[in-house]
């Protein structure tokens, strides 16, 4: 028996016997850059259907981007811990169809809106149904969306390299699936931005409708074809389902009772029943063992971190697309420039390898954060250039360079996310990192609705905190403090 195995391990590993075929892969680029279009496209596009609703007023668009962010805030650490404990095929169709039904409703509403400009004043109520049906869509969207990221990006691709033998197959798949999220972000707008100038609104909405429409199945078979074709996703998805996580209730309860043994003896045994009841009964709740399994690990501290560069209303969001469009800037122009905005973020993905490996991950997250931080001192400036067209132009300039460092900053966190977060706490992790990302994108879009006069975007701009100036040092002891 020793010499007949012998052979089979000294044989050295042929590419041609590796468990994922090289059409597969390209199934999964293919289905993620479907799904990341329509939701580049959408992205842009609502802060000009917005403005367009209600001119003169910044409030619908904050409105809207405040639902987003606050359904993500809610819900993130609830479809983590849903992701973990369903099947892939659960996962995959719920996510699927919610999304795109999500996106044709309200593409749907938004076309209403725009085809029926004075219902507002004719009738009012259905107006107000209409934008409150837009901005449900909107917020159910972002949370499939959510579902079906972390399924993808932290899921599969994990899974898929592990039956890979190359080594480096997991560090190039993050690497393509993060530039096709960026190559949508750059040409998404850019097309759409051409289709409202030259054509209309309404035009863009009725695309983005028909794209959710017919895309669907297509990304249903693509995924499904992967899913049927690495047996290893089969095998994860029924073991991770048998098996429990650091956030079930069994592990909840443990710890409670631990906890609750200390002070036994110095309470009245009908106050140590009553306070046990109540303590049992919040840690079955899901979101809070998701932030239990969340706090509990050792990234934390840059969690927070990466999260608090989202307290900005400096970013080509729904909050500065809708002022530049309240300026006069053509929707091209914007589309653009959030192209170009893009593009660094895609050059940073190349020069942060390059840079992490002279000056090391600590180093080169440092110099990231202190470069974000000198951009948008430009940004800064354009407060007090009193022509409008070129303070506004300025303003996208410091936008769209402060990305090579906030890119970089984020490759640099999420490289030590996923060195240490355990394989069965990872879906949990991720739906909670990007909770504590929107409650501080939310706070944003509240300064939106409080400062909701465009004419006010300058005070804005003089209120609202710069993050890199809270996070540069913060960040700066979180990666230290992990080198460590």
């Amino acid at each position: 028996m020793e010499e007949l195995r012998e052979p089979v391990q000294e044989q050295p590993p042929n590419p041609k016997d590796d468990g994922v075929p090289p059409h597969l892969i390209r199934y999964l680029y293919f289905g993620h850059f479907l799904s990341r279009w329509g939701t580049r496209v959408w992205e842009f596009s609502v802060g000009l259907y917005m403005i367009s609703i209600w001119p003169d007023s910044l409030l619908f668009a904050a409105i809207y981007g405040a639902v987003e962010s606050a359904s993500t805030a809610l819900f993130g650490p609830l479809v983590g811990h849903w992701v973990d404990r369903f099947t892939y095929i659960k996962v995959l169709r719920l996510w699927l169809v919610t999304q795109n039904l999500a996106s044709i409703i309200a593409g749907g509403t938004v076309m209403a809106l725009l085809v029926y400009s004075d219902l507002s004043r004719t009738n009012f109520h259905a107006f107000i149904m209409l934008v409150i049906l837009t901005n449900v869509a909107g917020a159910v969207g972002v949370t499939s969306t959510l579902a079906g990221t972390i399924l993808v990006e932290r899921d599969w691709v994990v899974v898929i390299s592990e039956s890979h033998s190359n080594p480096e197959i997991l560090t190039k798949m993050n690497s393509v699936l993060r530039r096709i999220d960026l190559f949508c972000k750059l040409c998404a707008p850019v097309l759409t931005g051409f289709i409202i100038s030259f054509v209309s609104l309404k035009a863009s909405a009725l695309t983005l409708a028909l794209w959710n429409t017919t895309t669907i199945w297509l990304e249903y078979w693509l995924f499904m074809s992967v899913y049927n074709g690495i047996p290893a996703l089969g095998e994860s998805s029924q073991r991770k389902i048998s098996m429990p996580s650091r956030s079930d209730v069994s592990t909840d309860g443990q710890e409670t009772s631990t906890l609750l043994s200390h002070d036994k003896n110095n309470l009245e045994p009908a106050e140590v029943s009553w306070i046990q009841r109540v303590t049992e009964m919040v840690s079955r709740i899901p979101y809070v063992a998701a932030w239990r399994v969340y706090l509990q690990q050792d990234v934390v501290l840059p969690g927070v971190a990466l999260s608090l560069l989202f307290f900005t209303v400096l970013s080509f969001g729904t909050l500065m697309t809708a002022t530049l469009e309240w300026e006069g800037i053509p929707a091209y122009v914007i589309g653009i420039a959030r192209g170009i905005s893009a593009a660094i973020g895609i050059a940073a993905t190349i020069v942060y390898p390059i840079v992490q490996s002279h000056i090391l991950e600590l180093r080169t997250g440092l110099w990231s954060i202190w470069s974000q931080w000198t951009f948008l001192l430009l940004c800064v400036g354009s407060i007090w250039i009193s022509n409008s067209n070129l303070s506004a132009y300025m303003l996208m300039a410091g936008v769209a360079a402060s990305r090579l460092g906030l890119w970089m900053f984020d490759l640099a966190v999420i490289q030590q996310m996923q060195d240490r977060v355990p394989e069965s706490d990872r879906c949990v992790v991720g739906g909670v990192q990007n909770s504590l990302q929107s409650i501080m994108d939310l706070m944003g879009y509240v300064m939106g609705i409080i400062i909701s006069n465009p004419q006010a975007g300058g005070n804005s701009g003089k209120v609202n905190p710069n993050p890199t100036k809270v996070t540069k040092p913060y960040s700066a002891f979180n990666l230290s403090e992990i080198e460590k």
